[in-house]
């Protein structure tokens, strides 16, 4: 007898509308989408953005507005910033969103892992005890315990207290 696993969650994944060129620019510039693109922070030199496809509740980004896949040619400005951000973001999971831990880091190139490799971007995981379990590497699957929409609020409301 076959198993059928429903997701109705995922047809938005198939079905959803394709952005011509680089996703993260395209955010860059659609300043007057950020509620509809989950963009939780912007200023002069970047923007934070929830991960569409968390590994965890939280999951967010610290992306440059800069185009470019070399963190090596990014200007010292932007990544000193990137790097006060990603302080001022951890406190906000660990104070403000209750996260034990998190995760911080850049896949640079695709070869290293980037699912985005042209335009560089940092994630920010926060982390819980006992949050991992086999059924990423064995069913290629992940299991998130909250509504995507509720957190994407609830840490919005958090940036002003923390960013």
């Amino acid at each position: 007898m076959e198993k059928i696993l429903y997701a109705p969650w995922r047809d938005e994944y198939v079905t959803h509308e394709k952005v011509e060129g680089c996703v993260f620019c395209h955010i860059a510039k659609e300043v007057d989408e950020d509620e509809k693109l989950h963009v939780l922070y912007r200023d002069e030199h970047c923007f934070l953005v929830m991960n569409k496809y968390p590994y965890t509740p939280g999951h967010f980004m610290i992306i440059p507005n800069m185009h470019t896949d070399k963190l090596e040619e990014l200007p010292s400005e932007t990544w000193l910033h990137m790097s006060a951000l990603a302080q001022k973001s951890v406190r906000l999971l660990k104070e403000g969103f209750g996260a034990k831990g998190v995760n911080i880091g850049m896949n640079l190139g695709a070869p290293a892992g980037a699912g985005i490799a042209e335009h560089i971007h940092m994630h920010l995981v926060p982390r819980w005890e006992r949050d991992t379990n086999f059924i990423t590497s064995i069913a290629q699957t992940r299991v998130y315990s909250t509504d995507f929409e509720k957190i994407y609020h609830k840490i919005k409301n958090l940036i002003p207290k923390y960013i």
